[in-house]
């Protein structure tokens, strides 16, 4: 597969991160544009090597990990949703080859998806067209939700990937995938305030550094940038769920 790329120094766009991501908890990691949280999913699938300090899985350093075997571990979900021509069931079992039918069924209906395979004649039959052109972006995005859920990964990395769905489809898959994750780690990156903030640990970056880490409650009291957040997305005195 040849050698994994190193981000030069000259371009490092993390400095002095440090914080772990529990199983059965959900970290959170919010920022504006360009503040680096990207590229700590990138860090952990070992799409880049640090070039200095390390990242661990399970106490190992994700250099020792064979990139492929890494990457089992992991139910990935980028910004942009990517679907293969098929049909939805082929997309699941790009998630996990032997998947029944009824596992199918509940990565679906974790992911709010069931009521357009029930509104569909062919069910999980349905044609994806190259890209998924024939899906709107919200089902692109949970379609490959669902891809990720069926695998059952001991870690779970939502990248921006509720940011195409509304509110209230947001928070439905949310409490959902809250009740199937179990003991895996689950590590979502958002700029949406409403997406993030009840996760039991919230890491705040601002230009490649961390500038608050904690809970909604404890930051909205401490830390200034995540204030700052907030009030750009509230209506009236909440932050809309």
């Amino acid at each position: 597969s040849g050698a994994i790329p190193s981000i030069p120094k000259k371009e490092a766009v993390l400095q002095n991160i440090s914080f772990s991501v529990k199983r059965g908890s959900t970290t959170a990691i919010i920022g504006s544009t360009g503040s680096g949280k990207s590229t700590i999913a990138n860090l952990i699938m070992r799409f880049y090597d640090t070039e200095s300090g390390s990242v661990f899985v399970d106490g190992t350093d994700v250099r020792a990990y064979d990139p492929t075997e890494l990457r089992k571990k992991i139910g990935y979900v980028p910004q942009k949703a990517f679907l293969f021509s098929g049909t939805i069931a082929d997309n699941l079992r790009h998630g996990k080859k032997d998947a029944t039918e009824q596992e199918m069924q509940r990565a679906c209906k974790i992911a709010q998806l069931d009521g357009l395979i029930a509104s569909s004649e062919d069910g999980l039959l349905r044609r994806v067209s190259q890209a998924g052109n024939n899906f709107s972006g919200g089902q692109k995005q949970r379609l490959s939700i669902a891809r990720a859920v069926i695998r059952k990964p001991d870690i779970y990395i939502f990248d921006d990937s509720f940011s195409a769905l509304d509110f209230k489809t947001d928070a439905k898959l949310r409490a959902a995938l809250k009740n199937e994750v179990g003991d895996s780690a689950v590590l979502i990156i958002a700029q949406r305030i409403s997406t993030i903030m009840n996760a039991e640990q919230i890491v705040v970056l601002e230009e490649g550094r961390v500038v608050g880490i904690g809970n909604h409650d404890f930051l909205m009291q401490t830390c200034p940038v995540y204030q700052d957040i907030a009030k750009s997305q509230m209506k009236g005195d909440t932050v809309h769920e």
